[in-house]
């Protein structure tokens, strides 16, 4: 892999996996883990998540868990360009990041939703394209009350966003390298979301998926609702 970044094929293969070892760190396993003495996965609807953190030990630790994951989406980042990493390799440590997130190697591959470590990966990778795809998510859940919707439509915005903004010459980093990087990016991290909500997406399908504000899990069995 002669791009011309400086970096060997090695180095470069490190980044990834090192940001898919980043992304495998559950902090809503470890702070459950480390305040309550059980595993997250066992709570509420099994997701690790900082949803989940909240049921089992209160806002201030799922908070922190929230932050702690976007903060690692965005490490990734922001360590492969500081590495001078070619555009293809820090989009793939975008997408390594949130893979690790969803399916992470020290938890059998039992991981969260992705949405919080996507979103500081994406983040930091545009964040104008970013920026109006939080726009889609408000809009969505603002109209439809439906958290895993508003999340899975930013998710898939993000990319169409990428290209709007490159062909207006809106990105900073400029560049046809750059901007199939980032769409692929988007793209691979928009379908680990999508798979991550497969079970939502049967819900909205049936008309069963919770609203947010609603509390219907716990009269019907059905998971609470979580884009996390």
């Amino acid at each position: 892999m002669n791009d011309g970044s400086g970096l060997s094929p090695g180095v470069q293969a490190a980044i990834v996996v090192g940001s898919y070892l980043l992304g495998s760190i559950s902090f809503s396993y470890l702070i459950v883990r480390l305040l309550q003495g059980r595993d997250v996965r066992t709570v509420g609807s099994g997701n690790a998540g900082a949803t989940n953190v909240m049921r089992a030990a209160g806002k201030a630790p799922g908070i922190a868990a929230l932050v702690l994951d976007v903060a690692k989406g965005v490490t990734a980042v922001v360590v492969a360009r500081a590495l001078a990493a070619p555009p293809a390799v820090v989009g793939a440590a975008a997408a390594a990041v949130v893979l690790g997130h969803v399916f992470p190697i020290f938890l059998g591959f039992r991981g969260g939703k992705g949405v919080a470590t996507a979103a500081g990966a994406l983040g930091a990778l545009a964040p104008p394209a970013m920026a109006l795809a939080l726009v889609v998510f408000v809009a969505v859940v603002a109209w439809k009350r439906y958290v895993s919707l508003g999340s899975i439509s930013a998710a898939l915005a993000f990319p169409l966003f990428v290209w709007v903004l490159s062909r207006q010459g809106m990105l900073t980093r400029a560049g046809e390298s750059q901007e199939t990087a980032l769409t692929v990016a988007g793209l691979a991290i928009a379908l680990l979301v999508v798979i991550k909500h497969s079970g939502n997406l049967r819900r909205l399908r049936a008309g069963t998926e919770s609203r947010l504000g609603e509390r219907r899990a716990a009269s019907t069995g059905q998971p609470e609702e979580e884009a996390r």
